[in-house]
């Protein structure tokens, strides 16, 4: 299943659908079906502006990242922190041999300043690999080797390095710690992923306090690349809400405080 939903994704991802539509239009012109090629090239090319321009994926993802409210007291007791991997670039810290941080770091930042903030809470970094060829070296070690040089006693952290996906990250945590009845796990992970990510804690028995944090809601600029990129995230998690429904992971649709 993991497998499998890799490949389609890569192969469905609307950047690359829309690509696809647009050389498929200029090659079909190029023969007995020009005036249908061009149709369709041009049908290519509306839909990569409309991907392209910063209003679209934002409209898209604002119901997301608004859907769990940022937590501006801090709660009086908490009795563990979780932080879901998905923030560190293992490419570049393979190959470089340093921590490596993508567009979610402040998932890490904020793990390190919940831990510093209760002392006596268990804490855990969940994350594995999402790659289907892993290497050795997975986020949890990464992730080791970043809090330690940002002075967290990693001694109190339990590292969870097998998991590839967020279904995984919270059964094979849950495992580990085995929470229970009554206890306040915060939840740390991007605003946007939260609702799916709420849902399968929730699913397994396990209700957390969200903590939402690197939204990727946009100013508005026109940043093709990054707008690209945002869109195919954004439809990614629409994706993930109603296929994780449908295998009976989640507890909602589209899970709600």
């Amino acid at each position: 299943m993991f497998a499998l939903s890799k490949i389609l994704w890569e192969l469905t991802r609307p950047s690359t659908l829309t690509l696809l539509l647009i050389l498929a239009g200029l090659w079909l012109s190029r023969g007995r079906w020009r005036q249908g090629g061009r149709r369709l090239a041009l049908v290519g090319g509306g839909v990569f502006l409309t991907i392209a321009v910063p209003p679209t994926f934002i409209l898209l993802l604002a119901p997301l990242e608004n859907r769990f409210p940022q937590i501006h007291e801090m709660p009086a007791q908490v009795d563990g922190i979780i932080v879901l991997g998905g923030a560190l670039n293992l490419d570049q810290a393979a190959r470089h041999g340093i921590p490596a941080l993508n567009a979610a770091a402040e998932r890490m930042t904020t793990f390190v300043t919940l831990a510093r903030h209760y002392p006596n809470a268990r804490l855990v970094f969940t994350g594995g690999s999402s790659a289907l060829r892993p290497g050795s070296l997975m986020e949890a070690d990464v992730a080791r080797q970043l809090f330690d040089g940002l002075g967290l006693d990693t001694r109190r952290v339990i590292f969870e390095r097998d998991s590839r996906n967020t279904f995984e990250n919270a059964i094979l945590t849950k495992a580990l710690v085995d929470p229970r009845p009554g206890e306040t796990w915060v939840l740390v992970t991007s605003a946007g992923h939260m609702p799916r990510s709420v849902g399968i804690f929730r699913k397994i028995g396990w209700p957390v306090l969200p903590w939402p944090v690197a939204y990727k809601g946009g100013d508005g600029r026109l940043e093709i690349g990054e707008n690209l990129s945002q869109f195919d995230w954004t439809v990614h998690e629409w994706t993930g809400l109603l296929v994780y429904r449908l295998l009976g992971r989640t507890d909602a649709l589209f899970p709600a405080p």
